[in-house]
């Protein structure tokens, strides 16, 4: 596996028999190999995870799908807006959380609710389990109304409880330093939940550094945490 990270929340992990790229709207991306298959999946609909320029990406060069999270809207309108051709318009399919989809052949998407907009997708192919959680994280703002935090609190436990124990090869999520160290609270309720084998950050609006103040906190997390420094950065593992 050799994964791309591409800015904020964009990866590109390319596996032995397909390419899936996450929220990609910032960041150049690499060449992609001709005649891999490639799943493009957009959680939601913020400009800082979704830009239809992804769209582009159905050049006839490859097999491509695209998954997007509710709440991205094939409306007229968009797919007018968009440049979206009926043809591209249906290799799109708009998942709700909780569902399953089998958008490739040997490719296994479940979807979990976010307790902001749209999706997490938990990808499972080539042998391979990786989770991008999109805009799902514990968040936890100082200051807001204590009751909305408790409702935050519970949502994302609820909403993440199916990856209680699950082997994860490969997690992306949200370590956002604009939540100070409350933004510890939602990497580690998932590092504790689930079999993550290697973590990679991600939302950290190019504050890098911020994991080094998440492992000095919860250095048992150190082993299985990658840390990203830089747009373009690749990653490879057997």
């Amino acid at each position: 596996m050799t994964v791309t990270f591409l800015d904020h929340s964009g990866f590109l992990a390319e596996l032995p028999g397909v390419c899936l790229l996450f929220d990609w709207w910032k960041g150049e991306l690499p060449p992609l190999p001709a005649g891999k298959p490639l799943l493009v999946c957009a959680s939601h609909r913020h400009p800082d995870h979704f830009d239809p320029k992804i769209f582009s990406l159905d050049d006839g060069r490859r097999e491509v799908r695209f998954l997007l999270g509710r709440g991205i809207r094939l409306t007229d309108r968009n797919r007018e807006k968009w440049g979206l051709s009926a043809e591209t318009a249906a290799k799109c399919l708009v998942l709700s959380g909780g569902e399953t989809a089998s958008p490739l052949s040997g490719v296994t998407v479940e979807t979990l609710p976010s307790t902001d907009e749209g999706v997490a997708f938990l990808v499972t192919a080539d042998g391979q389990t990786i989770f991008h959680a999109g805009d799902l994280n514990w968040w936890h703002w100082e200051g807001e109304d204590p009751a909305w935090n408790r409702n935050m609190e519970a949502d994302f436990k609820r909403y993440a409880e199916p990856l209680r124990g699950r082997r994860i090869d490969l997690a992306m999520l949200p370590l956002d330093p604009r939540l100070g160290a409350d933004g510890f609270r939602g990497p580690r309720s998932f590092l504790e939940l689930a079999d993550i084998r290697r973590f990679l950050p991600m939302h950290q609006w190019g504050d890098f550094a911020f994991t080094e103040q998440f492992l000095a906190a919860c250095p048992q997390f150190r082993d299985r945490t990658v840390p990203v420094v830089r747009q373009g950065q690749q990653f490879t593992w057997e």
